[in-house]
């Protein structure tokens, strides 16, 4: 080999990632079905973390399946750590840590026998096993767990042995595909600091995958991709830059006008995007024109303050830019038009005294009495263990009560369920449709299921197609549908039979931020039709939609409250104006002092 040549392959090895024009073309029977990756070019150097951010569909998880030698690029090349990902596979798969999407793990082995499989697989020497797992374990914490079943973990926990099997061999690089989804914010944080921990420590590389656009803060430089390209890249100071001048805020001290001007926000051709974020309307204007402001302000009566950008105002407004340009339409516009339901404001729809469920001797949930009023959207909040889920099926019903009072829609579920069913909808954390049948033959049998036949089940299926954007793939199979698709059929369908109660369980994991905001936005216009809404979620700043919520751990009440209420409990020298999360993360860690439950739970009784 000549000196330059020599030279030139340590240059390469230095840089852990580079790819250049890679493209990914998925075929079938030789007709080619979609581009999924399209000339992207990209480096991660040692030391550094570098972010891939995207709506579903943009590419990224391919991407990442290219560099980790598990898809062969139909163009372009990739060098990992010098070596060439399709011709030197195996070499590359034993120098890199790679985590998926669902971890990784099996289910029917314990934490220890996970580790032990995977520490096989990369040929770790045994002496030097003890040492490396007595480090895994120390960095998760997981060590008191190492005996239980890996299926028995909560999404938290799984997360981190799936990160410590990716790590069972000290890898020079490091591969992450939207390792924190479904999980809560303490394990996020967690995350984290054990990858920051590594990039200092080991000076490894780091490109992650991530569908929450605050993590994008977190890494060195960001890659964002649409439809199989790589459309802008940079570090996040950088893209916060560009907003300034773009973003306002509005202060309100009712939720429920917060949510009404939310709402009104989402539907200006001014506005780029709109949040509610720390009892504030966050508005990205798509100009930075102050006549805009001023028109914004005179449409809604209020007095709009400027804002400091983030990375997922940037997000929001490029992908607003695309919509516009038609170049991204994937993306529907939420049609009005849900049925009206009659509101009575004081009236409790939903009554919980003294809840719960036991597992032969192991109580998963305790002690929990909360009211939910009519119209009203109320969220389940906790770490993951905390015994929310467990709750929430008990009341829609699909699981047994132990003991206490549950009555739901004025019946006592542990005597009348049934007829407490047929007045709530539910959508489940999981797609839960039948994935053979079309997006149309689903809509038709769950509407048969709740009892809807002839012309009102032939109604109610034009109104979902109409207001759930789903008409151009009516004869789809549900099971080929992208993320975002999935969850406005599985809304549709709880919605048919137009119940008083919805019910929805981590409805958003998994799906984009775009389709997040689409999300919300129904939500808040059934809400405003007088449906009552009791939905569980990780994402915090989801949390700020919610009139009130209960915050759970180990099965037991933290605190209750509205928004405001929650977030007044992290106040502190520190954090003098606290989200959600802040208080979470507070909450959980017992920082910040429970609120009485029992006594709130008393004021809406």
């Amino acid at each position: 080999m000549s000196v330059t040549a020599a030279l030139d392959d340590r240059r390469h090895a230095s840089v852990p990632i580079r790819g250049t024009d890679v493209a990914k073309r998925f075929s079938e029977r030789g007709k080619a079905v979609v581009d999924a990756l399209r000339g992207i070019s990209l480096e991660v150097g040692r030391g550094e973390v570098v972010g891939l951010v995207g709506p579903d569909g943009a590419g990224k998880t391919t991407l990442i399946r290219c560099i980790a030698g598990l898809l062969r690029p139909s163009a372009g090349t990739i060098s990992v750590l010098g070596l060439d990902a399709v011709r030197d596979t195996l070499a590359v798969r034993s120098r890199i840590g790679y985590m998926p999407q669902k971890f990784g793990l099996y289910q029917d082995l314990t934490v220890q026998e996970n580790l032990d499989l995977y520490a096989d697989l990369q040929g770790v020497p045994v002496a030097e096993r003890p040492a490396r797992y007595a480090r895994l374990m120390k960095m998760t914490n997981l060590a008191p767990f190492t005996r239980r079943l890996a299926g028995r973990l909560s999404g938290g926990m799984k997360q981190k042995l799936g990160l410590s099997c990716a790590l069972i061999k000290s890898p020079e690089l490091l591969l992450l595909d939207e390792p924190t989804v479904g999980v809560d914010p303490v394990s996020r944080r967690e995350l984290w600091q054990i990858v920051g921990e590594l990039v200092s420590q080991d000076q490894i590389g780091v490109l992650v995958s991530t569908a929450y656009l605050d993590e994008a803060e977190r890494c060195d430089r960001v890659l964002v991709m649409f439809d199989g390209q790589v459309v802008d890249r940079g570090s996040p100071v950088s893209f916060r830059e560009r907003l300034v001048g773009h973003v306002d805020q509005v202060h309100c001290d009712d939720q429920r006008i917060a949510r009404r001007i939310h709402s009104r926000a989402c539907d200006l051709s001014l506005v780029a995007d709109a949040t509610i974020r720390s009892g504030r309307v966050r508005i990205v204007r798509a100009t930075a024109d102050a006549a805009a402001r001023r028109t914004l302000a005179d449409t809604f009566g209020v007095a709009l303050e400027p804002a400091a950008p983030t990375f997922e105002d940037a997000f929001m407004h490029m992908a607003d830019a695309r919509r516009a340009s038609n170049e991204d339409p994937g993306h529907h516009p939420v049609v009005g038009g849900s049925a009206s339901h009659p509101v009575d404001a004081g009236r409790v729809v939903v009554r919980v005294r003294d809840l719960l469920k036991r597992f032969g001797d192991f109580e998963a949930v305790s002690g929990v009495s909360f009211d939910v009023c009519a119209g009203e959207v109320f969220g389940l909040l906790g770490p993951n263990g905390a015994g929310k889920s467990t709750t929430f099926r008990m009341l829609c019903g699909l699981l047994a009560v132990s003991g206490g009072e549950v009555r739901v829609a004025g019946h006592d579920l542990r005597k009348t369920s049934a007829r407490a069913r047929a007045r709530l909808g539910y959508m489940a954390q999981q797609f839960s449709l039948y994935s053979q049948l079309s997006v149309q033959e689903n809509l038709d049998f769950f509407g048969r299921a709740y009892g809807l036949t002839g012309r009102r089940l032939r109604d109610r299926v034009r109104w979902a197609f109409e207001h759930f954007g789903l008409g151009q793939r009516r004869n789809a199979p549900a099971g080929t549908l992208p993320g975002g698709y999935k969850q406005r059929l599985a809304m549709a369908a709880a919605m048919l039979h137009e119940p008083d109660l919805l019910f929805l369980d981590e409805p958003t994991s998994g799906v984009d931020p775009l389709a997040r905001r689409e999300f919300w936005q129904r939500i808040n216009d059934f809400a405003e039709g007088g449906v009552t809404v009791i939905v569980t979620t990780h994402f915090m700043e989801e949390a700020e939609y919610c009139d009130r919520m209960l915050i759970m751990a180990h099965g037991r009440p933290l605190a209750l409250g509205t928004p405001a209420e929650i977030r007044a409990l992290a106040r502190d020298d520190v954090h003098a104006d606290p989200s959600i999360e802040d208080a979470f993360v507070a909450l959980a860690e017992g920082r910040a002092r429970p609120i009485d439950v029992t006594a709130a739970s008393g004021d809406h009784a």
